[in-house]
């Protein structure tokens, strides 16, 4: 599935008891390398993508969903059985999800869009290919037109 695909996506957690279908357009793949990101992914970066909340249904476990305020008005929401990381939302952008990329299983064909919070990156990773990165975040993260 490319940035620009509107084809059918499906996605679930790690024990399987959340499943979700997404059918819009998924935003910028973008790599957050911050602190607060690694540690609640325990890698060295987290991979999202910016798409519509009017878009992503929850199949099942709606029952399993739980979330932490990370920072003030930042949920990340995640399944309280196997702790898999789902998506996250922002009170200041309520029709927008930050979905989690690892989370989907249909094939994502896109490429990282850009590198965020660069300066704080674990320093046992190097970042490869050629997407712009940002030692912080940039100013506005870019969104597909749908989503502003």
């Amino acid at each position: 599935m490319s940035a620009a695909a509107t084809a059918q996506a499906s996605g679930s957690c790690l024990c399987g008891g959340v499943r979700y279908r997404f059918g819009g357009e998924l935003g910028p793949i973008m790599v957050c390398h911050c602190s607060r990101c690694r540690k609640a992914n325990g890698s060295a970066f987290q991979a999202t993508s910016p798409v519509a909340k009017v878009d992503f249904q929850l199949q099942s476990g709606q029952e399993l969903l739980a979330e932490y305020e990370s920072s003030p008005g930042v949920f990340r929401v995640f399944c309280r059985i196997c702790a898999s990381p789902l998506y996250s939302r922002r009170t200041a952008t309520p029709d927008v999800l930050r979905l989690r990329i690892g989370s989907l299983d249909t094939p994502v064909a896109s490429r990282p869009a850009l590198h965020i919070f660069t300066a704080s990156k674990a320093e046992w990773h190097d970042i490869h290919g050629d997407a712009p990165q940002y030692a912080e975040g940039p100013t506005q993260v870019p969104l597909p037109d749908q989503h502003r």
